[in-house]
């Protein structure tokens, strides 16, 4: 190495500013061929939402040590649009759980809300991204009918969040401007005012899209097909928890027609699928429906990305065993963008390829071809598949910064975890 003594200090300031070009330039050629502009797949390093691709967003997955920002799945391939032709019940879709309890979502009652929430962004923006079921909580509420997350059955102004014809309003547009769509709607049912429902549902607009319950199975047979729910516009299920409501409304039992494992933490442990008390035995095949809850009793958003890795794919087979080899067909949630990479959205892909064309993945399936015909992918993508009708561009994106650290639920724990609120569902 050359030492720098008076006679060379000239040219050990020439070779340390050649060094710093070298590394200057090194730097800017790295950073040039780097991904950005929508061009990062899952898993790519990104600064910003625009360098991710179609159906992803740039976030981060701290409980699991993944501190800088990558681009992560956030958005659904609706597989009736690679596989069409099938009984309704040979789908899986994605569900959320409390659709409406959305962080940062204004409070309209006129006080500060105290409740936990369970979602990022809009309905709007969930039907758009691929969810095609809402568990909504419904309640008589200051002269109407709200959405509320409450306990004990009554809702109070520090647990409502909004009247529900508000939602249902953006269903009903979803569906006007999707005619080929079909959404689930799932009522955790509080509503003792006559006909509430009903009327409700017709002052949305969704009444010209019901499915009524004279056409749904009811010893565990096949649905009808999607594309003749489409043709004939039945392209709304509703479910309600009061099984008088069928007889009196009109409005489907939930429990007659969908099998359903436990919710909160039962459902989430690791070698265990028990069925919920109200549901017959997932292995009945008393309905050809089969609901599976995977989101624990308390929810916490940071944490989510970690429960929608390995974990959530271990408890789809320890169910799929406990149902008698049944895949679910819809896979409820909290937080349902957050994930370590693929998330919820690569299960599906998982399970909709397994039971439509017997590939590990949907984007491997193959229209028109036998059953255990797929395309040579040698590693399943974790990137939605892009087809014109069914996906949705422009429409990943959170209520906030996917990467932000926010934790209001951690609060509410605690302030909840006294024995007066402990009834909180």
């Amino acid at each position: 190495m050359l030492s720098c003594s008076m006679d060379h200090r000239g040219l050990c300031r020439a070779t340390a500013i050649g060094y710093l070009f070298l590394l200057l330039f090194s730097f800017f050629i790295s950073i040039s061929t780097s991904c950005s502009n929508g061009n990062c797949q899952v898993l790519d390093s990104c600064s910003q939402a625009t360098d991710c691709g179609r159906g992803l967003y740039c976030g981060n997955c701290q409980a699991l040590g993944k501190t800088q920002p990558f681009c992560t799945r956030g958005q659904a391939t609706i597989p009736t649009s690679v596989i069409g032709g099938l009984p309704f019940n040979k789908y899986s879709w994605l569900v959320t759980h409390n659709s409406f309890s959305i962080v940062d979502a204004p409070s309209l009652s006129g006080v500060q809300r105290l409740t936990f929430y369970n979602q990022e962004d809009t309905v709007t923006n969930q039907l758009m991204n691929g969810v095609r079921g809402l568990m909504l909580d419904m309640y008589d509420f200051d002269g109407d009918i709200w959405l509320c997350h409450s306990f004990r059955g009554q809702c109070f102004n520090f647990t409502a969040f909004q009247p529900a014809i508000n939602t249902l309003r953006e269903v009903e547009a979803f569906l006007s401007q999707n005619p080929t769509e079909i959404v689930t709607i799932i009522i955790e049912d509080y509503v003792h005012t006559p006909k509430g429902l009903t009327k409700l549902f017709t002052n949305a607009g969704l009444d010209k899209y019901w499915f009524p319950v004279s056409k749904m199975p009811k010893n565990g047979e096949d649905w009808p097909i999607v594309n003749d729910m489409v043709q004939a516009n039945h392209r709304l299920l509703v479910f309600t928890s009061v099984a008088s409501k069928e007889a009196e409304e009109g409005i489907a039992y939930q429990w007659k027609y969908i099998l359903e494992n436990e919710a909160g933490d039962p459902g989430v442990k690791q070698g265990s699928c028990p069925n919920r008390k109200e549901s017959g035995p997932l292995n009945s095949k008393s309905a050809s429906l089969f609901l599976m809850n995977y989101f624990p009793t308390y929810p916490v958003e940071d944490e989510a990305c970690k429960v929608h890795s390995t974990p959530l794919a271990d408890m789809i087979g320890t169910c799929y065993k406990a149902a008698g080899s049944m895949i679910p067909n819809f896979l409820a949630v909290n937080f349902y963008m957050r994930s370590d990479g693929g998330g919820v959205f690569y299960d599906l892909d998982s399970m909709n390829g397994q039971r439509l064309c017997g590939c590990s993945t949907i984007t491997a399936c193959q229209a028109g071809e036998l059953f255990g015909s797929c395309k040579n992918i040698s590693i399943p993508t974790t990137s939605p598949v892009t087809n014109t009708a069914g996906s949705f561009s422009g429409s990943v994106q959170f209520s906030r910064s996917a990467s932000t650290v926010y934790y209001p639920n951690h609060l509410v724990a605690g302030l909840f975890s006294f024995p007066w609120m402990m009834f909180l569902l």
